[in-house]
Order: structure tokens, then C-alpha cells, then sequence
């Protein structure tokens, strides 16, 4: 996969392997981070801190797991950090979106962080936005592939009777 051969660039000391790495998923890994988090600067935060820590622990990586798991993975960890440090109520209002989201992308976020719980955001996020697949989401978020299966059909029913009360 590409993105075994940036970890692998890394991993032998190209400084710029880790650049082009984040330019090139800077916005799953912010987005994802922002499903969690649901406030900007937190979001960004950890965004940074995710690469910081795949530099540092570039050499637990192998290169036979699925990479994008594994990133995915330290920015999950990162962002519970996170929340476990700030103990601080998260506001929505406060949310901001990367300029590379559209105005779509952007509605569509909103929707999801205001209508869905947690673990559901996380779960649509990773898979319609990230495209990943329910067994690699499970193992992501540490949950049996049924849970994975049942939240993600019933958070798309919310959003789909919110859309259907907003075509009313």
C-alpha cells in the first residue's frame, strides 16, 4: 500500500516522508479526530500530536498491519488523552472545519456531530467519510463487529429520518 512506503520512509530517516504523509491524510486523521473531540483546536491539536507520535514510534510499526488502522489507532488514543487532560465541556458552536472541507462536507459534519452519539459519529465518520470497512472500524474502536454493524444501521436511520424531516 502507498502508505506503507512513507512509514517505511520514515522509518529509515527521510524527513520528508513524514510531510508528504501528512499532507496527504492531514484530513481524515483531522476529521476523525474532530468526530471524537467535536471542538477545532482540540482536533488540530491532535492532529499534530498523531504525527508527532508516529515519528516516535515509527519503529512499533510493522509493515504487514494495515497502516491507516495503526494511525488511526494513535489518533483515537490521543484524542481520549486529550479529553481525560482538558475535562472541559466541548460546545459545538465552536466548531470549525479545515479549508479543505467544502460547504457539504462541512453540513454534513454538523449533522452528524449534532444528531449522533459518540461511538456512531466515530463509526460513520470511518466509514463514509475514511471509507474503511466495519471489521477494520471494529478492531479501530476496540468493539465486536455486530455493536459496529447495529450502531452504524441505526445512526443512518437517524440521519436518514432527519433528512426526511428536513425535506418537510
Amino acid at each position: 500500500m502507498e502508505l506503507d512506503k512513507y512509514l517505511d520512509r520514515i522509518k529509515n530517516g527521510e524527513e520528508d516522508a513524514l510531510r508528504e504523509l501528512y499532507e496527504l491524510i492531514k484530513n481524515n486523521i483531522y476529521s476523525f479526530a474532530l468526530s471524537i473531540l467535536r471542538n477545532h483546536d482540540d482536533a488540530i491539536d491532535t492532529l499534530q500530536e498523531t504525527f508527532i507520535n508516529i515519528y516516535r514510534n515509527i519503529d512499533k510499526y510493522e509493515s504487514k498491519s494495515k497502516p491507516l488502522a495503526w494511525i488511526y489507532t494513535i489518533t483515537k488514543n490521543v484524542a481520549y488523552s486529550k479529553i481525560r487532560s482538558n475535562k472541559k465541556t466541548i460546545n459545538i458552536e465552536e466548531i470549525e472545519f479545515v479549508t479543505h472541507h467544502n460547504y457539504d462536507d462541512k453540513l454534513l459534519i454538523e449533522t452528524i456531530l449534532k444528531a449522533l452519539s459518540e461511538e456512531e459519529r466515530k463509526i460513520v465518520i470511518l466509514h463514509v467519510v475514511n471509507g474503511f470497512k466495519f471489521h477494520e472500524i471494529a478492531r479501530i474502536l476496540d468493539l465486536k463487529l455486530s455493536t459496529t454493524l447495529s450502531k452504524y444501521n441505526r445512526a443512518m436511520k437517524k440521519l436518514k429520518l432527519l433528512l426526511k424531516e428536513g425535506e418537510e
